[in-house]
């Protein structure tokens, strides 16, 4: 690939075989033939552009002229059967449903007593179930409790986080845990 600064000689090359109405491959392979150069039809085309030699189509063959080119067809005219479809007064329309904010439920595991670490005092089999961190300011700490082989979280996490019917909680068996909302 040739660097993008053409010489005024390769420019001046480009100018002559443009204006004998040949194609950007061939003064492309014309240029590389003369200077030992390597240039693309692209970088031709992108340098007569640059150049402002480029008009509204390809340049002509030797004995053309663009006046020959047959110009592009008039566009459709749309057809008056389609009208756009009518919109309804804007006082007919029902008012949208005003949805009051749900609380969200705090839920905890009551058959687990977590350790409360903090996420530096976490080791590498301790699970990772997070507490806290719901208000501002707020604290967050971890389970601690022994990891599940595979998980990030203490078996009884690892059920809690899995909603019923899933795989891995077909295949692992049933656990008891009891959730009661948090006071």
């Amino acid at each position: 690939m040739q660097a993008a600064d053409w010489t005024p000689e390769h420019c001046q090359a480009l100018r002559e075989y443009h204006a004998r109405g040949m194609s950007y491959a061939q003064i492309a392979k014309a240029i590389n033939k003369r200077f030992a150069t390597a240039y693309s039809r692209s970088a031709a085309l992108g340098r007569a552009r640059r150049m402002g030699l480029m008009g509204s189509g390809r340049p002509a063959r030797a004995g053309e002229t663009l006046k020959h080119w047959p110009k592009r067809p008039p566009k459709a005219k749309e057809s008056s059967r389609r009208k756009p479809p009518k919109r309804k007064a804007a006082g007919l329309a029902r008012p949208a449903a005003v949805l009051e904010g749900a609380r969200p439920t705090k839920l905890r595991c009551v058959e687990i007593a977590p350790r409360h670490l903090a996420l530096v005092d976490l080791e590498a089999g301790d699970c990772r179930y997070p507490y806290g961190g719901d208000a501002d300011g707020e604290a967050i700490t971890f389970c601690g409790h022994p990891r599940r082989d595979g998980s990030s979280y203490c078996t009884a996490h690892f059920h809690l986080t899995r909603g019923p019917g899933t795989a891995a909680e077909r295949t692992a068996g049933a656990v008891s845990l009891r959730l009661v909302k948090a006071a």
